[in-house]
């Protein structure tokens, strides 16, 4: 039977992880509940009327409060051209190919993952898709000064090591885990995250609010000169001098160093203890051949709930999201000010839709009433029988929220590859609607030239500029880990995902959950996949803004110059409310923004050069 599920997964290229029923729990920290609630109790007159993350908190808030169902709901993590690697696995399975490309662990080591039954005492035997520390760390070294109990108001886990037996790729398709689309009961899926579950009990004090931030930015308080006294570890140097190994093809260096780093790493201590954690875990991935049948192997066990609370804390405690949400929401607003009856906003990786709530509120205010909101929502194809369930999903949902604040509206789903779009799929009315592309923080997940010769970047750039809209607002993650070779891609990938490790140290507290399980899905997802995947199977591709000035520019785009009202606006916001070491600057037509000096986003708007 398993057997003739593994064949028509592959041969249908439709798949779809199902995980074991778990109870989730909120966050147990005070920390987001007293911000989110100090977001609710905000009058209208402090602050423009559904400003972002205010209106998208609430909304979440929202649908954790109405939508029983996402505290049950199996969550399946899908990445953008995810699907395409998996089919490609798949294929590879069945031609029994993946073993030619799959290599034995190294000096002993192999994976063991770590099950956590994440927000229940009840242990389960269902195979998950965290990596902890490997098997082959002596007992003796792992009970130096650490406890395996699992921290306070964390998880208790089950870990077992996979083998040869089941750690290949038969190993790794024969699990009881997963079904068919059809027979999903709940329609929405949470994307890009992966959950790595070997903690260990640290206790730390709890964080205290920055003198530099508002309520959201949080600091760890000063430890005294006996909790300071512990051995330094040069993570960087080891990790980089692992990676360095692994490029120069030597593996048992590559391994002697894995296992230094993972004496120490552990992904509840700091912040460069984390990250050298899950850098391990994906240097390891690499070393053994895996980075694919891991990154595309089934899921944990983690609710639709606990994601949303995740995307809270992060919202709450960043303004990556806020800044670029609010750029776009507030331009748009400013063009539906003018008199516009019509307002058709095209969404390239719409997702869930958290950055419209606040604009359908800041319309519903509108002097002469609110115009027709017409949302295309674009995303990439779910893995299934049906593409565009969450895009449908996103719509019905949206569409309520505008019946509350009585804003006529249309939604449009398009769920497909960006670059196969047709114009005329968007339904475009450019003598009565005001049109306004809006892409972020997406456009890094589309192929670029070094993968397919004609570049889906340019088509899609290519495919903006013909729409010929008033505006298009372009947020980026501005990252320099793509380069095609691994030494510099790694010291990049380690120096980016560094800073965001550091944000997280900085403003949330030590113990907290969801900053846990946002550490181990997004992050950790991530850097596996720059790290471990190669070819069409390494999704994740940054640019700088620079490069994408270059892009933009070549497909007959031009730059549109700052909002300077809008930027103050935002600039404000960011140094009342947030951390000190948020960082904002300008270059041209970007508005960029940073942890301490460390560019990590960039915001700016085009239009049109003709």
């Amino acid at each position: 039977m398993e057997g003739l599920i593994r064949k028509f997964f592959a041969t249908s290229n439709d798949f779809i992880h199902n995980q074991q029923h778990i109870t989730p729990v909120g966050s147990q920290m005070g920390f987001f509940n007293n911000n989110v609630e100090a977001q609710m109790k905000k009058t209208e007159g402090e602050e423009q009327q559904g400003d972002f993350p205010d209106a998208t908190l609430k909304y979440i808030s929202q649908m954790l409060m109405e939508e029983e169902e996402l505290e049950t709901q199996r969550c399946m993590f899908r990445d953008a051209m995810a699907l395409h690697a998996t089919e490609k696995y798949f294929s590879a399975v069945l031609d029994g190919t993946v073993a030619n490309n799959t290599c034995p662990p190294q000096d002993g080591f192999s994976w063991t993952c770590a099950l956590t039954n994440s927000f229940s005492s009840s242990s389960s035997d269902e195979p998950c898709f965290g990596l902890s520390l490997p098997a082959s760390v002596d007992a003796s070294e792992e009970r130096q000064g650490r406890d395996h109990s699992p921290p306070k108001g964390k998880r208790d886990h089950n870990s077992f090591s996979l083998s040869s037996d089941n750690n290949g790729p038969a190993g790794m398709m024969m699990r009881n885990n997963k079904h068919l689309a059809s027979f999903c009961d709940e329609p929405e899926t949470f994307d890009d995250f992966f959950l790595f579950t070997k903690c260990r009990d640290k206790k730390e004090e709890p964080r205290e609010q920055s003198k530099g931030g508002g309520g959201r930015g949080r600091r760890g308080k000063k430890k005294n000169k006996q909790e300071t006294k512990k051995e330094f570890v040069d993570f960087r140097g080891l990790l980089t001098q692992c990676a360095q190994s692994m490029g120069d093809y030597d593996i048992g260096t590559a391994s002697e160093t894995l296992k230094k780093i993972r004496q120490h790493a552990t992904p509840q201590g700091t912040g460069m203890e984390r990250v050298a954690f899950h850098l391990a875990n994906a240097l390891e991935a690499r070393l053994n051949g895996r980075g694919t049948s891991i990154y595309t192997s089934p899921q944990g066990n983690v609710s639709a709930a606990d994601i949303l609370r995740a995307l809270q804390m992060y919202l709450t405690a960043s303004p990556f999201k806020m800044v670029t949400s609010m750029m776009a929401n507030r331009c748009i607003a400013k063009l539906a000010g003018g008199g516009a009856t019509r307002l058709h906003v095209i969404d390239f990786g719409i997702f869930y839709g958290f950055q419209w709530p606040s604009l359908i509120q800041a319309l519903s205010t509108m002097p002469g009433g609110p115009p027709r909101l017409r949302i295309t929502g674009i995303d990439f194809p779910q893995p299934g029988f049906r593409p565009a369930e969450r895009v449908n999903a996103t719509g019905l949902r949206l569409e309520k929220y505008c019946q509350r604040f009585n804003v006529p509206f249309e939604f449009n789903a398009i769920a497909k590859k960006w670059d196969t779009i047709e114009l005329e799929e968007l339904q475009l009315d450019r003598e009565d609607d005001v049109v306004i592309v809006n892409c972020l923080d997406r456009m890094g997940n589309v192929p670029d030239e070094t993968v397919v010769p004609n570049s889906p970047r340019d088509i899609v750039l290519n495919l903006i500029k013909n729409i010929n809209a008033d505006v298009f607002v372009h947020g980026v993650v501005n990252g320099t880990y793509n380069a095609p070779y691994f030494g510099m891609r790694f010291r990049e990938t380690l120096f980016h995902f560094s800073s965001l490790f550091d944000m997280l140290e900085e403003t949330v507290p030590h113990e907290d959950n969801d900053r846990w399980l946002f550490e181990g899905t997004v992050l950790a997802r991530e850097m596996l996949n720059v790290i471990a995947c190669e070819g069409t199977e390494r999704v994740d591709r940054p640019e700088t803004y620079r490069q994408w000035q270059v892009r933009s520019l070549r497909a007959g785009l031009q730059p549109l110059p700052l909002d300077q009202e809008i930027v103050k606006g935002v600039r404000e916001k960011v140094k009342s409310e947030y951390n000190k070491n948020f960082t904002m600057d300008e270059d041209g037509n970007w508005l960029l923004q940073g942890w301490k000096g460390k560019v990590l986003h960039a915001v700016s708007c085009w239009k049109p050069s003709n």
